[in-house]
């Protein structure tokens, strides 16, 4: 199957923030997704094989939107975004 590439920039919030669960980081606006499906080899022994963490098992920070509505969302995006491109206005 070929990759399939999206620009961060393009994809709906909702559907943002479930990659963004399934890669464990935040995307950003110049970012691109790359999605490449391929078969597995059945040779390989399972024990090669990566198993997906369980919701159980994932660390606290990979959750740290949990609860919170869109809104505060991008409000925070906005704040993390301002902060780390420096550019916060003095008043």
């Amino acid at each position: 199957m070929e990759a399939i590439t999206r620009n961060v920039k393009d994809i709906g919030s909702e559907d943002r923030r479930a990659l963004e669960h399934v890669i464990g980081a935040q995307l950003l606006e110049n970012q691109q997704i790359v999605i490449n499906v391929v078969n597995l080899d059945i040779s390989v022994p399972r024990q090669e094989v990566v198993d997906i963490p369980t919701d159980q098992e994932v660390p606290a920070w990979w959750k740290v939107y949990e609860g919170l509505s869109d809104e505060e969302v991008d409000r925070l995006d906005q704040a993390i975004r301002e902060r780390a491109n420096m550019t916060r206005t003095f008043a």
